[in-house]
């Protein structure tokens, strides 16, 4: 493919696919970020029955088949650089939530990300926690620039979250996401490496 940039790419194509997809200790060892295998199947599609991420989140998996689907896919992602998808759990394993990084863009080093957490685990840091642990692993260790997410503005819980990890509220998109209630404002919100 040719590539028309007159800058370098921020990060170098191959750096994800060139090794597995790592695990990432948080919370002080506590929680781990770590691929998703097919015996967590039965916990994803439970997620998508509780109320609050249904609110958020209109794409949802019917099966269990349908979400060991979902997995190839996060795995193909990985190796095609297209995106990066982990389980969050305890150190023990019992699967507390999901973490990704999407819209990778290595010409810029910019990515979005995205996040929930079972009803368990909210309100014990958590997503807090599994935040900045991919945004430090993102942009330190990968070499990103700027990670950004977004979540309507009735979402309270996920501004929170943005927030406490160093994300920057830039603005609302107006009418940006269409939720199952209808069209919903979103924030946006980045965090940006450090000069």
């Amino acid at each position: 493919m040719t590539r028309d940039l007159s800058t370098p790419p921020v990060i170098p194509s191959g750096l994800l696919a060139g090794s597995p997809q790592p695990t990432l200790p948080a919370a002080q060892g506590r929680l781990v970020l770590r691929p998703w295998t097919a015996a967590d199947a039965p916990v994803f599609l439970s997620a998508y029955q509780d109320q609050e991420i249904r609110r958020w989140h209109t794409r949802r998996p019917s099966s269990e088949t349908g979400v060991r689907e979902w997995f190839a896919r996060y795995r193909q992602d990985w190796e095609q650089e297209r995106g990066a998808h982990w389980a969050v759990a305890r150190s023990g394993g019992e699967v507390l939530g999901r973490i990704a990084l999407g819209s990778l863009n290595f010409d810029d080093g910019t990515a979005g990300v995205g996040y929930w957490v079972l009803p368990a685990a909210r309100g014990a840091g958590v997503a807090t926690s599994a935040l900045t642990t991919l945004s430090e692993w993102a942009i330190e260790k990968i070499g990103f620039h700027r990670l950004h997410l977004d979540h309507s503005t009735r979402n309270h819980a996920s501004c929170r979250v943005a927030t406490k990890s160093g994300y920057r509220l830039e603005g609302t998109k107006r009418s940006a996401a269409l939720h199952d209630d209808g069209r919903h404002d979103m924030h946006l919100h980045a965090r940006v490496r450090e000069a």
